[in-house]
């Protein structure tokens, strides 16, 4: 049932100066003017996590233009620049109510460079009802409440903060059908990535190096972005018109340079074009196909029945690896694992660093495979199957390579980056690689690979299965913990905020509870996961009497990778 704002007031001033826990109380739901506020779950004392909030607005209040919500991009971007605008109202009234502890903490979701969907803000496609959530700090001197200052929070500056933010009206329309007109031109690229048969694109004048390691806003005075003209391709989009930058095309692409030249920065570009971009953050216009995954080595993670005979046989153990397990991989081992994975998650393109890869995993030069003969070396390096994967599998790679010049032979373009300047060196790197290959080359033969096996079936092992409260921590973007069960990720290069990684730890319980029963695949599981969250929210999964307002969606193909890193899973 909904109360009226004077019911909560009235309380208030009841339990003013008593016990904490009497503002337990305040628990429900009042009506407010043009909005509803629940106070969703109350904090034990003020220095326990803060209480959470919620504001439901009915779109006919709220009245932001179906044009604006109708397409789930479109919304996504809207909902992004409304918890921005709502924060930036809020940030001054934080601890503007005095007490102890977290008393007058008001906080939001702060989101990145990076448009996410987030529990934070969601707009309803069909009516338009916009539901907020916030998380606020209940005053309190010592442990004895101190209502008055939590009266001053709820009438006076929450108010005025949702109706410069949450309400059309009071908006700065200019602003945000610049939003929806950005939002709407990213699309329009992805899409022509598909009919262009690209798997990138990189326009004239973005901005690709970051502040600094610690920001990821662009540098200010960095080199623009300029385009190889034998590489530029021009792309019309519904507002900002004609776009020219770089497409790199389905293949291999192999970038080089000297160091501290621009490689990395293009590469870490590329990997963070799979999200769509603010204004303003110089990488608008920097588009990857969505699915892409960066490859690398990670020593130390578990592997559960993985198929990496593609790349690994005969191993010395005698382990079997066509469904490898080990609780501590090297480098070469989990880099193809991580190969795998990704073609299970349905990735197209592969994104790889020279300097984060297993060199052999990577390649084996002429003259150690003179000293150390095929039959004796497990390994069948990436650049004997590169090609292969592209054929076959239709997936792309883009590479970096710094010192190792064996992929000029399995190149279908090579860009050099000099100061931060591309230019596209191909056909002269293809002349001096058939040049070194008439006196080095050993020809090898490679046997051709067998499609790998992705009916992995998992259950959880017995101690975890007997578990009754899974709970949920988050680490950052490194880790989740799990009902104590760690899964590391901070090596899983494409997770861009730690809402994503309290999702995934949100979605492995879930799984754990539901759908690992020894009979669902890994892929049926991570369909099932998305499919309840797309027709039921977020909160199908949460299981809570309140939706945590600090989770962010992630890919699918980090869904894999969270799965497939956590070692309470056993394959049957």
């Amino acid at each position: 049932m909904i109360k009226q704002a004077e019911d909560l007031r009235q309380l208030l001033q009841r339990i003013d100066r008593k016990g904490y826990p009497a503002y337990k109380d305040t628990a429900g739901a009042y009506q407010f003017h043009q909005y509803v506020l629940n106070i969703d779950h109350v904090q034990g004392d003020p220095f326990a996590a803060p209480s959470k909030v919620s504001i439901l607005i009915k779109g006919k209040d709220a009245c932001f233009p179906s044009n604006m919500i109708r397409q789930k991009h479109l919304r996504f971007a809207l909902q992004d620049t409304l918890i921005r605008q709502f924060a930036k109202e809020i940030g001054p009234y934080s601890f503007q109510a005095k007490g102890s502890g977290k008393s007058g903490l008001l906080s939001v979701s702060h989101p990145g460079q990076e448009v996410l969907e987030r529990t934070a803000c969601e707009i309803r496609p069909d009516t338009g009802d916009l539901l907020f959530r916030l998380e606020i700090g209940f005053p309190a001197n010592g442990r004895t409440i101190n209502a008055r200052e939590l009266q001053k929070i709820l009438f006076t500056f929450l108010p005025k903060c949702i109706q410069q933010s949450l309400f059309y009206k009071n908006a700065d329309q200019k602003h945000l059908e610049a939003v929806r007109q950005l939002a709407q031109d990213q699309q329009s690229i992805r899409e022509q990535l598909v009919e262009k048969k690209l798997v990138a694109f990189v326009a004239n004048g973005a901005v690709l190096p970051r502040e600094s390691g610690i920001s990821d806003r662009p540098m200010k005075q960095a080199v623009a972005f300029q385009s190889p003209k034998s590489m530029e391709v021009t792309l019309t989009l519904p507002n900002a018109g004609a776009v020219s930058g770089m497409g790199i095309m389905q293949g291999v692409t192999v970038i080089v340079g000297g160091g501290y030249h621009g490689k990395s920065t293009l590469l870490k570009a590329l990997e963070r074009g799979v999200y769509n971009h603010i204004a303003g953050d110089g990488r608008e216009y920097v588009i990857t196909d969505a699915a892409a995954v960066k490859i690398r080595a990670e020593d130390g993670r578990s592997i559960q029945h993985t198929d990496i005979s593609m790349f690994m046989n005969g191993l010395p153990n005698k382990k079997d690896t066509k469904a490898f397990v080990t609780e501590d991989a090297s480098g070469s081992t989990s880099q193809a694992a991580n190969v795998i994975e990704a073609m299970e998650a349905g990735t197209q393109l592969f994104l790889i660093d020279e300097d984060t890869s297993a060199t052999n995993f990577m390649i084996r030069d002429e003259l150690m495979a003179q000293v150390v003969h095929q039959d004796m070396e497990p390994i069948t390096p990436f650049i004997d199957r590169v090609k292969e994967l592209y054929a076959d599998y239709g997936i792309s790679t883009i590479l970096v390579a710094g010192s190792c010049g064996s992929y000029f032979y399995k190149a279908d373009h090579v860009i050099q980056m000099l100061q931060y300047e591309p230019s596209e060196i191909t056909e002269t790197a293809k002349q001096q690689a058939a040049r070194f290959l008439e006196f080095t080359q050993e020809k090898r033969q490679i046997q051709p690979s067998k499609q790998p096996d992705f009916c992995r079936v998992f259950a959880l092992d017995k101690k975890a299965a007997q578990s009754e409260r899974i709970k949920v921590k988050g680490m950052g973007k490194d880790a989740v913990s799990i009902d104590r069960d760690t899964i590391e990720l901070r090596y899983v290069e494409q997770l861009v905020d730690s809402e994503q990684t309290m999702a995934l730890g949100y979605m492995v319980k879930y799984a754990k509870k539901h759908l690992f029963d020894g009979k669902k695949n890994l892929q049926t599981v991570v369909k099932l996961l998305e499919k309840t969250i797309q027709e039921r929210g977020f909160g199908a999964i949460c299981e809570s009497r309140y939706l945590p307002c600090d989770l962010a969606m992630p890919r699918t193909q980090e869904i894999y990778a969270c799965l497939n890193r956590c070692r309470s899973l056993r394959h049957v």
